[in-house]
Order: structure tokens, then sequence, then C-alpha cells
């Protein structure tokens, strides 16, 4: 999945922008590893066909997958 570009929703860059420098880092040091050396999916959402996270520290990554496209689309982050 190293090709894969990745998009942030609007909502969630806004709470990436409220987060600690710190914690900002995690995050993204979780998610980039993520993407490329990941095959397949992980933490499948419930009650959601096509949504998955991801969780660091306390807080959960929503994201979806579109393997046609080779999009992974951060959708929403929160507490």
């Amino acid at each position: 999945m190293a090709d894969y570009k990745i998009t942030i929703a609007r909502s969630a860059g806004k709470e990436l922008e409220r987060l600690n420098e710190s914690l900002r880092s995690r995050v993204f040091n979780r998610i980039a590893p993520w993407i490329e050396s990941q095959t397949g999916r992980m933490g499948k959402l419930e009650g959601a066909e096509d949504l998955w996270r991801i969780r660091v520290s306390d807080y959960r990554v929503i994201y979806s997958v579109d393997d046609s496209r080779e999009l992974v689309d951060i959708i929403s982050m929160r507490h």
C-alpha cells in the first residue's frame, strides 16, 4: 500500500490541529508506517460496511480505503 494517497477530512484535520504537538506526532507516527506496510485491513468498525479504525493512545482514527483509486481517507478522529 505504499503508493496509496492519504486524505484527511476537514473535521479530522481540525481535531488534529487541537492536539498538542506530542500527541499529533504520535498519531502521524502510527498512521504512516501502517499505510506503508498494511496489506489488509484491521479494526473493522462495527455496523459500517467499509470503515476501519486504529487506536492511538485514547484516540480512534476512523478511515476508509478505496483500492481502485489507491486512496486512504481519514474521516474522523475522536477522543
